[in-house]
């Protein structure tokens, strides 16, 4: 998927977690805006934390409880809330 197409699907959905088909597997989380950000996003990578690590990230806030996704992988992205 395109940058813009990704990035229009977080606006809509900035709460809620995210069904992620990419084109291996499957992944559900949540895309979080971490410091990094912006520089993640101008090559279309993604930071995501899977739904069993929400809770904690939700306390802590801790960044290293994500994993980055390439764009390019993704499929298709569907809302979970």
């Amino acid at each position: 998927m395109t940058i813009e197409q990704i990035e229009r699907f977080i606006g809509n959905h900035p709460e809620y977690s995210s069904k992620i088909t990419l084109k291996a597997r499957t992944v559900e989380g949540l895309f979080i805006r971490a410091p990094d950000f912006l520089e993640l996003k101008k090559k279309n990578f993604w930071r995501i934390v899977s739904v069993n690590k929400m809770q904690e990230y939700r306390q802590s806030k801790d960044v290293n409880l994500s994993r980055i996704f390439n764009g390019q992988e993704f499929v298709k992205i569907a809302s979970n809330g």
